[in-house]
C-alpha cells in the first residue's frame, strides 16, 4: 500500500479515537444550511514522507493531481490572488465580486522585500538562495501576515515553508494551522511535494524529506461517516510520479509537467459537504 495511506489512516483513526470534540463550542465554521460545522482534532500531528521512496499520493480515495497542481502553480508561480486566474472553483466562497481573495495566499509571496542582493518577492529569493546561499539556514517563506489579514478573504492555512539543503538533497517543512482532514490533508500534502521536486530540479538538487506539520488537524462532524467508509477500504501500491526532468526554470513548469502512472484510487460515491 502506499505510505500515505498509512499516514492517513493512521491520523484519522487517532482523531475518531482520541480527539478532542467541539460539539458543545459556538465555532466560526458553518454548513451550507447555516448550521455550526463542528469538528473532532487532534493538536500538532507531525507526517514525514521520504520523498526519493515514492511519492506521498493516497489510493483510499483519489487526489487530483492536476487540479492539487493548478492551484500549487496559481499561488507559487502565478502569485495571484484572484480565482480567474484558476481552473477550478474551490476558492469561489472566499472571493469577491471581482474575483479576488484579498491579499492572501499568491499576493504575500508576490510582495517584494529588499535584500543586501537586490530586491526579491519570497519565491525568487528561495531561488536564489537555493543557488547560491544552499546551505543558508534561512530559505524561507511566510504569507501570514498580520498587517493584511484584515484584508484576507482566508487566513492563510498553509503558512509557510521552511527549505533546508543536506549535500544534495533539499528537504523541507510545511506548517500548517488548520487541516480538514478529508478534503484538504492529501491535496496539500501532493502540492508541496510537488513544489519540493520543482525547487529542487531547478536548482540542481534532489526533492527529499516532506515535513508536514499540522497544528489543528480536525475532521467535520459531518464528514465522519465518509472517513470512516474511506477508511474500510483496501489501499493501493502508490502510482509512479512523473515530472518533466526537462524543466531549468520554476516558471516554465506547467499542470502538464506533471503525472501519475498506474494510479489506482477507490472512488467515494457521495458528495462531500463543505464547510464555510
Amino acid at each position: 500500500m502506499s505510505y500515505a495511506d498509512i499516514v492517513f489512516k493512521q491520523n484519522c483513526e487517532d482523531i475518531l479515537n482520541h480527539g478532542y470534540s467541539d460539539e458543545l463550542l459556538d465555532v466560526r465554521p458553518v454548513w451550507e444550511d447555516g448550521a455550526k460545522a463542528h469538528t473532532v482534532k487532534k493538536f500538532c500531528i507531525v507526517n514525514r514522507y521520504n520523498l526519493q521512496e515514492e511519492f506521498p499520493v493516497i489510493t483510499l480515495r483519489k487526489t487530483n493531481l492536476s487540479a492539487a497542481v493548478d492551484e500549487l502553480l496559481w499561488i507559487w508561480q502565478k502569485k495571484s490572488n484572484n480565482i480567474k486566474d484558476l481552473s477550478s472553483h474551490i476558492w469561489d466562497s472566499w472571493a469577491d465580486e471581482n474575483g479576488s481573495i484579498g491579499k492572501a495566499y499568491g499576493y504575500q509571496l508576490g510582495v517584494k522585500h529588499k535584500y543586501k542582493e537586490g530586491e526579491f518577492d519570497q519565491v525568487d529569493r528561495v531561488l536564489f538562495d537555493l543557488k547560491n546561499n544552499p546551505q543558508s539556514r534561512r530559505i524561507m517563506t511566510n504569507i501570514y501576515n498580520h498587517n493584511d489579514l484584515h484584508e484576507m478573504g482566508l487566513y492563510p492555512c498553509a503558512y509557510s515553508m521552511t527549505f533546508n539543503v543536506s549535500g544534495d538533497t533539499l528537504n523541507a517543512i510545511l506548517n500548517q494551522r488548520s487541516q480538514d482532514m478529508l478534503t484538504a490533508n492529501n491535496w496539500n500534502v501532493c502540492q508541496y511535494a510537488v513544489l519540493v521536486h520543482m525547487m529542487a530540479q531547478v536548482s540542481g538538487l534532489k526533492a527529499g524529506e516532506l515535513v508536514h506539520v499540522i497544528a489543528d488537524a480536525h475532521i467535520y462532524d459531518r464528514h465522519i461517516p465518509l472517513v470512516e467508509e474511506i477508511l474500510s477500504k483496501t489501499p493501493y501500491d502508490a502510482p509512479m510520479f512523473v515530472m518533466d526532468k526537462s524543466v531549468d526554470d520554476f516558471y516554465k513548469f506547467t499542470v502538464d509537467s506533471f503525472r501519475f502512472e498506474d494510479y489506482k484510487f477507490h472512488t467515494l460515491g457521495k458528495k462531500i459537504p463543505v464547510a464555510i
